[in-house]
């Protein structure tokens, strides 16, 4: 593994290698700038000299996706988080997509990350957060865990946030095979609005694999196989080779994000964002899947890529 600061004036960057895989992790945010494999570009991560725009490969911590207004009840406080995506109204994807990581066991295919929540406005919690990735012959593993160092039980979710692609190949041509028997309606600020609705013989139905197409995504998916977890995956019919997103049993809901609404128009259904998530979004209102984390708790998730010639 080699760490890079270019001319001192980026954010430090890791690079891992094992076989033909290659990933680059950056220490601010513990984020996933590149994943290649056989000599494919397989994340549509952002330039070695660019920045984590739309939330590219960044982690999702201590909560994935929205909350309503950034305010939520726990126990018997209110708390107010700040607005993170002002024009909607919502706190979004966590605190820790722009702190600095610390880099603790490295080795030239192993990366762990260690970064802290400090008690805030909003969120006052004290967590401990590890992510380790790693690479080897069953591709890219990511293990995230969570501890409680405070002294009061604390609300938890995690996410990941890459965006996949099979090279040149747009969103719509691109096939998608995902397990999930429902998928949550939402609001136009994204917020979750009424009970799980099945997806069978609806254009949401990608439990049998196929393409995209025109469909704008931006969805999350939940009544996925238990167990030991599941996995989707994304095929281009006119080249070979196969990408597998897999997740353990922790991650209960997955969004697809077809990037209609990124910000760079170029960009826009580049890269599908399936984003395992353990807890629903508006999860610290709704309950979905929310986490409770006690005096001294933790919580283990994993993920990870596999590409498949």
């Amino acid at each position: 593994m080699t760490r890079e600061v270019a001319g001192g004036a980026l954010p430090a960057e890791h690079q891992l290698r094992w076989g033909d895989q290659v990933a680059g992790v950056r220490e601010t945010g513990a984020t996933l700038r590149r994943y290649a494999a056989g000599g494919r570009e397989l994340v549509d991560g952002f330039p070695r000299r660019g920045w984590s725009q739309d939330g590219r490969g960044q982690l999702l911590l201590p909560w994935p996706n929205r909350v309503r207004d950034g305010r939520y009840r726990f126990g018997e406080l209110e708390h107010q988080l700040p607005l993170s995506e002002p024009e909607r109204g919502n706190a979004i994807h966590g605190l820790t997509r722009w702190l600095p990581w610390q880099a603790g066991r490295s080795e030239s295919d192993r990366l762990l990350l260690t970064c802290q929540v400090q008690p805030q406005p909003g969120y006052p919690f004290w967590l401990e957060l590890e992510a380790e990735y790693r690479l080897g012959p069953g591709g890219l593993r990511v293990d995230i865990r969570a501890v409680n160092l405070g002294a009061v039980p604390a609300p938890f979710g995690a996410g990941a946030h890459p965006y996949l692609t099979l090279g040149d190949s747009p969103v719509d041509d691109l096939v998608l095979l995902l397990p999930a028997h429902s998928r949550l309606k939402t609001d136009l600020r994204g917020i979750p609005d009424g009970e799980p609705v099945a997806v069978e013989g609806s254009e949401y139905d990608f439990r049998s694999g196929r393409a995209v197409g025109s469909l704008r995504l931006d969805t999350a998916f939940t009544g996925l196989p238990g167990g030991e977890g599941w996995e989707a995956s994304l095929e281009d019919p006119r080249a070979p080779g196969r990408l597998r997103l897999w997740a353990d049993a922790a991650f209960g809901y997955v969004m697809a994000y077809t990037g209609d609404g990124v910000g760079d128009p170029a960009r826009r259904r580049r890269g599908l964002a399936l984003e395992p998530m353990t807890c629903a979004p508006d999860a610290y209102n709704n309950g979905l899947g929310l986490l409770t984390l006690p005096p001294g708790g933790s919580i283990s998730a994993s993920w990870g890529l596999v590409y498949e010639r």
